[in-house]
């Protein structure tokens, strides 16, 4: 699948979604039981109609969820945002879809968004996943060690949007 068709795939979530959601973040291997359960809840938050604290897409790829990518504005401060989930399909990484997916969420923020922050973690496993925002822009803002647990510090990356 090229980027372009996965750009052309863009839709909002929807309640079907769930559980291939929960099949793709059981698939990727990388994130505990714990944090699974709380992706499944912003999930379910973020696909209600009308609320506003979460904004998301889903991408799919030959008709199934490929993607997801939720964000929302960061409480008490002016013009920032915070990355809460993104997550591919580990069958269909590198073909873009990641790219296409953090791309529509910059395009989405608002004229006077100025800062994305993203907190994740720092394990060796999630090694790609810092190289895949480093590449798009984004730098190590601070690392807390052992934050998530022993040997699993977080890492903070920021994107300055220059608006």
């Amino acid at each position: 699948m090229s980027t372009t068709t996965a750009a052309r795939r863009l839709r909002p979530p929807l309640p079907e979604d769930r559980e291939p959601l929960l099949k793709i973040l059981s698939a990727s291997r990388v994130f505990r039981e714990s944090e699974i359960v709380i992706a499944l809840e912003v999930f379910d938050a973020a696909s209600k109609p009308h609320q506003t604290d979460y904004l998301s897409i889903c991408a799919e790829a030959d008709g199934r969820l490929a993607g997801w990518i939720c964000w929302g504005a960061t409480p008490g401060t002016e013009g920032s945002f915070d990355l809460y989930w993104i997550v591919v399909d580990p069958a269909l990484h590198d073909r873009g879809i990641g790219s296409v997916l953090l791309r529509a969420m910059e395009q989405r923020l608002p004229s006077d968004a100025r800062l994305v922050r993203i907190e994740t973690s720092g394990r060796p496993d999630y090694r790609s996943t810092g190289a895949f925002y480093l590449a798009r822009g984004y730098h190590v803002a601070a690392t807390l060690p052992d934050f998530y647990a022993p040997g699993d510090p977080q890492v903070i990356y920021l994107k300055n949007l220059g608006r």
